[in-house]
């Protein structure tokens, strides 16, 4: 007779996880409350004064214009990057001779500081909206690419003979084959993409942008407003958060059920 092992309940699994977050955030911002009690309040505000500045420029609707700004220009990059990466990292993984062609032009990208990027794109495109995220893509591209070479090159290839031998024509053997096995390489460029891309973004605006969260970072930094500056950076980084949670962590479980095994 077989024993089974019984899977541990998913609710018992996620309430440690969602208690530790909690305890994690609350001890966060007691640490904060405190330096902010020994250090000076011009130069790090406590929460509640952080919180009330962010409330004064939700009222006023700055805070939604220039997350909005930022988010779009995060969208546009990342949906950029993504896509010419998936398809130029699929064929150097693929094929030997490509592969050898465009790596040396991926080492020169990966080594090229993001700063000299988004300058030249600058100097030679203007001050435009399609430069700045021009530079945020291409500064996200080869690490895109690195991820998912590795994900075509580790496809198996017993599954590349069993659709040899089913005749499958390219479209089946690309969409049920290839695909299903480089989903976990894409989430996993996903997920560190998107830190990358937003960050990238900040600076993008902070150099020649006119709104964004960048933009008013560096206004604020110019008038010495700290308690605007967190408030800004916090609530970009609540938004990112949000799309974590609620959005890349469920698509990058969905793209890994195929490891999963029962026993």
């Amino acid at each position: 007779m077989v024993r089974t092992t019984p899977r541990p309940s998913r609710s018992g699994s996620r309430s440690p996880k969602g208690l530790t977050a909690v305890l994690s955030a609350a001890t966060f911002f007691v640490v904060w409350t405190l330096a902010a009690i020994a250090i000076e309040r011009n130069v790090l505000p406590p929460p509640w004064v952080v919180a009330a500045s962010m409330v004064d420029e939700a009222v006023s609707g700055d805070l939604f214009f220039h997350l909005s700004a930022t988010l779009s220009r995060v969208i546009a990059a990342f949906v950029l990057a993504m896509s010419l990466g998936t398809a130029i990292g699929f064929l150097m993984g693929r094929y030997r001779a490509i592969d050898s062609v465009l790596d040396v032009w991926l080492i020169v990208l990966l080594n090229l500081p993001a700063l000299v990027v988004i300058i030249l794109a600058y100097v030679w495109f203007g001050l435009t909206e399609a430069a700045a995220i021009g530079a945020v893509a291409l500064n996200k591209l080869p690490n895109v690419i690195v991820t998912i070479r590795e994900g075509a090159r580790a496809f198996d290839p017993e599954l590349d003979q069993m659709a040899r031998a089913f005749r499958l024509g390219w479209r089946k053997r690309l969409f049920d084959v290839l695909l299903p096995q480089l989903q976990p390489y894409v989430a996993a460029a996903s997920r560190s993409g998107l830190s990358l891309v937003w960050k990238i973004v900040l600076v993008v605006e902070l150099l020649g942008r006119s709104n964004g969260v960048g933009f008013q970072l560096s206004m604020y930094f110019q008038l010495f407003d700290v308690a605007t500056i967190l408030a800004y950076a916090i609530s970009f980084i609540m938004v990112m958060l949000a799309i974590e949670i609620l959005i890349v962590q469920p698509l990058e479980l969905r793209a890994n059920r195929w490891r999963v095994r029962t026993h």
